[in-house]
């Protein structure tokens, strides 16, 4: 009796563990000096902060692909940005605005500010694709 419960809650642990995968698509960049990189959050107090996971991939065309690989299902907002110098950082003016281009999920766009966590998430609850279109600053 014990083997068969331990059996029941090794498979339903299994469907509950099930993670996705996030293909984001960046449309729009100016040139393809350097790389694009992207950053996933995953929740509110950490967007624009501390990412969750962030990777990197090179500009063919104008346009960039990344993924990310063993997301759990949840709500994320993504950010990227054209590391058009290509010194591994999002460079900043002396007020802390991008002096390179940047763009959100959901082509979130802020007002004299970033954009709101609100209007670049979106949940995640099976692999998913998405494109964003990069803009010249948040």
């Amino acid at each position: 009796m014990l083997k068969l419960i331990s059996l029941f809650f090794g498979i339903s642990s299994l469907g509950l563990a099930q993670n996705t995968t996030l293909t984001i698509t960046v449309t729009g960049i100016k040139n393809n000096s350097g790389k694009l990189t992207a950053e996933v959050y995953n929740s509110k107090g950490k967007f624009l902060k501390s990412a969750l996971k962030t990777t990197s991939s090179t500009i063919k065309s104008n346009t960039a692909i990344v993924v990310f690989n063993d997301l759990p299902k949840s709500e994320y907002t993504v950010m990227v940005y054209h590391d058009e110098n290509n010194n591994g950082k999002l460079d900043k003016n002396f007020i802390g605005m991008p002096k390179e281009a940047v763009a959100c999920s959901n082509n979130a766009k802020g007002f004299m500010g970033p954009p709101k966590y609100e209007d670049a998430k979106f949940s995640l609850v099976a692999d998913s694709k998405i494109t964003i279109k990069m803009n010249d600053k948040l």
